[in-house]
């Protein structure tokens, strides 16, 4: 098995939630010594170890934290040190199995109040080596050292952890504002722990919610090049009928996951307030994204000797792409497909928009992964009884491989003509979280798929003849959280046959004007299409600004919104914001893709009217 290091060079991995918030849960008073469950209650400790090796953590850490002389004195425990710590990396290695690595939890000998003292330095360094060498002979794989907040503390920890011929984590507590309780800040911890030779990687753990850990992450992973770890807590506990309540979401806690991931940490998991669930919601997340699954390698079959196709230019695939050719501008709407069977009450709107003089319905597929009627029947439905082309969302989540390729095909054969490629939401992040995602392959990998069927070419080289003659959407994050991944991740689409793109929803112009610069001095000149959403009122924006991955509001908007009275002003001040962004990239895109607030198709019309 390769090491902590190794694994976390080839993709991030998940540790496990909470330990102590489990055991809580499962009726054990707080003035009982955690650790000493181990031997006493070891069918208990070595259940929730289980729990979440089922939920798909990467790494279990052995419930050993404050396993130490110190801490067990005052449980008159000293005698049972060795017995504890024994066992407690015996039960994790039995929950770990083959495939999950090993942590050894080791805490501080220091209460987070007091000052560390040289005079203290060899009794600690011995309290440390009795612990550590113990859960070393029994077999871990690595030790993490976790909620220090005394930094001279955690390097001596980590110099007797080196010794011991282990790779070494160390991971500190800061509050919100990135200090420890002594003022000791966050950017002097990283910059101290990446000289550290005996520090193999750095991490932040407990002390604050997945929010403020991920703006600490933000300060922290410029200042070094060692593999970085955020476990934060639940978000800040609250009194519910005098018990502290953890109130983050696992839904919220795995956004915050998945953007940590983007920024460039390779380790995420759970502090207190955690539990299994929020580990198996962020496990199944953080695995499907582009960079962490090995997907399918979809070959370019488009060059090979094959016998003669008449491929269809894109100016001929469709009215959206014969308007886009010709430089003119698009318009759309997003529909989305209902929760029902009666198509009615959508198609009206559809038809409305065709009134309007819209050029296409953005129809997207399966939102929030919940479930709907299938967005393709829904699409040749549009197309056939309203006579409006459709921009059909085809995302790589819940279909194979081979599942895909003939869904592309059956759909050309049926008319639809235009697709937008996305790689999806996990359905975990909606109402089936025990369901599964395939994810062959990601936006990349089926831009390909369709690139080679417009050449002729299925996914086995196979020739499909007449081709197909697909227009290739995709999508773009101007205001992603590591812009030079997403526009790597951009310039990918477009190597595999991307024909134009659909933004994020932009209410930063100055964002979307860098973006498209960037891509352009790359070779990126395909058609783009903005993304526009009218704000319906203030907690629509707020909302938008903290909960949605991809989309930027500006303080600005947001103050601008904060303004409005009623709904009636809310909606009048988000249509008004929304067309002064139109007007000010209008020069740099090819069209508006606007959305429908809660299905309101008034308010895009009103965006996008003369």
């Amino acid at each position: 098995m390769k090491n902590i290091i190794e694994r976390m060079a080839d993709h991030p991995l998940i540790f496990d939630g909470a330990m102590g918030t489990m055991i809580y849960s499962k009726g054990v008073f707080i003035n009982t010594c955690y650790e000493h469950l181990c031997i006493t209650n070891p069918k208990l400790i070595g259940g929730i170890h289980q729990e979440y090796a089922d939920a798909g953590a990467d790494v279990i850490e052995t419930n050993s934290f404050g396993a130490n002389r110190r801490k067990l004195e005052g449980h008159g425990l000293v005698g049972e040190l060795e017995a504890i710590n024994r066992a407690a990396v015996k039960l994790a290695r039995e929950a770990a199995g083959d495939d999950a690595l090993v942590a050894g939890s080791v805490g501080p000998v220091l209460k987070s109040g007091q000052v560390f003292l040289e005079t203290q330095k060899d009794e600690l360094a011995s309290i440390f080596r009795e612990q550590m060498k113990i859960l070393a002979d029994e077999g871990i794989d690595f030790f993490m050292l976790e909620t220090f907040t005394h930094i001279q503390e955690a390097q001596l920890a980590a110099s007797i952890a080196k010794s011991l011929n282990r790779p070494v984590f160390v991971s500190m507590t800061v509050g919100k504002e990135g200090e420890t309780e002594k003022g000791r800040k966050i950017e002097q911890i990283v910059k101290t722990l990446h000289a550290d030779e005996n520090v193999d990687g750095i991490g932040l753990n407990c002390g604050v919610g997945p929010a403020a850990a991920y703006s600490n992450a933000e300060r922290a992973l410029p200042l070094t090049s060692k593999p970085f770890v955020i476990m934060a807590n639940a978000g800040l506990p609250q009194e519910v009928e005098g018990r502290m309540i953890y109130m983050a979401s696992p839904e919220y806690f795995t956004e915050y996951a998945k953007r940590m991931i983007e920024l460039g940490v390779r380790g995420v998991g759970g502090c207190c307030g955690t539990t299994p669930t929020d580990i198996s919601t962020m496990a199944k997340s953080v695995k499907s994204m582009t960079g962490v699954k090995k997907h399918v390698e979809i070959k370019n079959h488009a060059n090979q000797e094959m016998p003669e196709v008449a491929v269809i230019p894109m100016a001929e695939k469709c009215a959206f792409a014969a308007k886009l050719s010709r430089g003119e501008k698009v318009t759309s709407v997003e529909i989305t497909p209902p929760r029902s069977i009666d198509l009615k009450p959508m198609l009206e709107k559809c038809r409305q928009c065709k009134e309007a003089g819209i050029d296409a319905i953005n129809i997207p597929d399966g939102p929030r992964a919940s479930a709907r009627i299938s967005p393709m029947v829904a699409a040749l439905a549009v197309e056939r009884e309203i006579g409006i082309e459709t921009v059909l969302h085809y995302c790589c989540r819940d279909r194979n491989l081979i599942g895909m390729q003939s869904d592309l095909l059956g759909g050309y054969a049926g008319g639809l003509r235009n697709y937008l490629i996305i790689t999806g939401d996990p359905p975990k992040l909606g109402d089936y979280p025990d369901s599964t995602a395939v994810f062959d392959v990601d936006a990349v990998g089926l831009t390909q798929v369709v690139n080679n069927l417009n050449h002729g070419v299925d996914v086995g080289g196979n020739v499909i003849n007449p081709p197909t003659g697909i227009l290739i959407g995709v999508g773009a994050n101007p205001c992603a959280v590591e812009p030079e991944r997403e526009l790597r991740h951009y310039m990918n689409k477009i190597n595999a046959g991307a024909e134009y793109a659909i933004t994020q929803p932009i209410f930063d112009p100055e964002a979307l004007l860098r973006f498209l610069d960037a891509a352009e001095k790359r070779g990126g000149n395909i058609p783009v299409v903005a993304g526009v959403w009218p704000l319906v009122s203030f907690r629509n924006a707020e909302f938008l600004a903290s909960e949605v991955p991809g989309v930027e509001v500006p303080d600005s908007i947001l103050e601008r919104m904060s303004r409005a009275k009623t709904k009636e002003d809310g909606r009048k001040l988000g249509i008004e914001i929304a067309r002064e962004i139109c007007e000010q990239i209008s020069g740099r895109v090819a069209g508006y893709q606007v959305s429908a607030p809660f299905g309101i198709v008034e308010l895009a019309l009103q965006v996008l009217a003369e």
